[in-house]
């Protein structure tokens, strides 16, 4: 089978000849969320339609003018055995309920189909499809090794294979409309990986982001669900939330973690039942957004503490993602300095400053608690204070001169690592000597890389290899 991105979700597709029962069966859908449904009264156009549109499931009468839908069942499972067919039709007979199962139906529903069967079904059938969709595109992923959407990606810079890989798995995932949960420390970007999942995704509705810190229970369902007038004292007027206005996208909740109980259940609701409730109504809202949120904390730790809800994390972890931290991608860092360089000095209205050799390597042996935000934060400021010449490296070591402080505070006993500790009496190491322990724990923290090393001592790589003649 051959799979490519689309930029549309396929559709669930309806065949009967009778429009009143396309009418009520695409009304249905509808109101359950299935936002792409497409119907066709005669059966000669439906091999066409599957030719060149993106079908998740097809609900087909059995009984039609012109071409049956015995042949037409027959024909899709040949042609198109990626879709799982649904026969839906008012023939009591099990003769032709089992000769349709053999031909390759995916279920048989007999007229009248109940509300609750009938959605349960194209649902089951919907689901059958992502998956094996999925499963396609990570083989040909797997084997490629491209991306076939790199223009989604434009605002997150990363050539590592670890973020290739993450690219990769968005692309999968991008037209499936389940929840997707994005972890990674702070400042690693998964705000801009939702809206790369969301470009992905091909819908029509806007991208909704929400901060969900902070919100107690109140706050929490009146900034999503939104109020109806009078609902209480200064509701002057009616209020969409923002729910509302992710209709058919995406709304992103951000520091999910953070979430209180109360909060918890009513967004569970809203994932399992697709509907909510604005403040002040008795009158139930369906919710055709896609939910995407994220975290920089240990979800399922906070599930075994009790403080967030198993359910809801497994239905939040419909799909997850993991970015990983810089420390872990060191490859990237060049790319992330070359953009950082243009983007700052454009905004400051300068020209772009020459970076000093030892600049890279510097960074490299850094551990970036603060990610991507926090290299943008240290060559902004560089820039700022640069006047002419090579970029000066002082700002980049008094960060991390500072992170290294602070983080010595927060754990004072390094045993021999400690370079820097002096006896309160007796010998004082030589020059000679501290020169030699300053030396070895650059190359101890740098993993034995001259380059990083030489650049964490703040000379070149030259006059380190002659202390290092000097030593041996």
């Amino acid at each position: 089978m051959s799979v490519s991105l689309s930029g549309s979700a396929p559709s669930v597709l309806l065949v009967d000849d009778e429009d009143h029962i396309l009418f009520s069966s695409a009304t249905l859908l509808r109101r359950a969320a299935f936002g792409n449904v497409k119907t066709l009264s005669d059966s000669r156009e439906v091999l066409p339609f599957l030719a060149g549109e993106p079908v998740a499931t097809i609900v087909l009468d059995l009984f039609m003018p012109h071409r049956s839908g015995k042949d037409l069942l027959v024909d899709i499972c040949r042609d198109f055995p990626q879709i799982p067919v649904i026969v839906m039709t008012a023939a009591h007979d099990l003769e032709t309920a089992i000769e349709c199962m053999k031909s390759g139906a995916f279920d048989y529903l007999l007229k009248p189909v109940e509300n609750a069967r009938f959605i349960s079904s194209v649902t089951k059938a919907v689901e059958i499809f992502t998956l094996k969709n999925q499963m396609a595109l990570l083989e040909q992923q797997l084997f490629t090794g491209r991306l076939e959407r790199p223009d989604a990606f434009s605002a997150l810079v990363g050539a590592s294979r670890k973020m290739q890989t993450v690219f990769q798995y968005c692309e999968v995932i991008g037209c499936s409309r389940q929840p997707v949960l994005i972890t990674g420390e702070t400042g690693t970007g998964k705000e801009l990986l939702a809206r790369s999942v969301h470009t992905l995704s091909g819908v029509a509705g806007k991208f909704v982001p929400v901060n969900v810190a902070g919100l107690d229970d109140n706050l929490f369902t009146d900034t999503l669900f939104g109020h109806r007038k009078g609902a209480f004292t200064g509701a002057e007027e009616a209020r969409k939330g923002l729910i509302e206005s992710a209709a058919t996208g995406t709304l992103f909740l951000d520091e999910i973690g953070d979430l209180s109980e109360a909060a918890q259940v009513k967004l569970l609701r809203l994932i399992q039942e697709q509907e909510y409730y604005p403040v002040g109504s008795d009158i139930p809202m369906r919710s055709t957004a896609r939910i995407i949120a994220s975290t920089n904390k240990d979800v399922s730790a906070l599930v075994k503490q009790g403080r967030f809800r198993n359910d809801l994390y497994y239905r939040i972890c419909a799909h997850r993602i993991v970015i990983p931290p810089l420390r872990e991608r060191p490859e990237d860092i060049p790319l992330l300095v070359e953009h950082f360089l243009c983007s700052t000095a454009r905004k400051l209205g300068k020209r772009r400053p020459s970076p000093s050799p030892q600049l890279i390597p510097l960074l490299c042996a850094y551990s970036f608690p603060g990610n991507i935000r926090e290299l943008e934060a240290m060559i902004y400021d560089a820039v700022a204070r640069h006047q002419s010449g090579v970029l000066s490296l002082a700002s980049f070591r008094e960060v991390m001169c500072r992170e290294s402080t602070t983080a010595s505070q927060s754990q004072p006993d390094y045993g021999e690592a400690d370079v820097f500790s002096l006896p309160c009496s007796g010998n004082f190491p030589t020059l000679k000597e501290a020169e030699n322990r300053l030396v070895s724990e650059a190359l101890r923290r740098s993993g034995g890389n001259q380059g990083i090393a030489a650049a964490l001592l703040g000379i070149s790589r030259s006059a380190l290899n002659k202390r290092l003649r000097k030593k041996a």
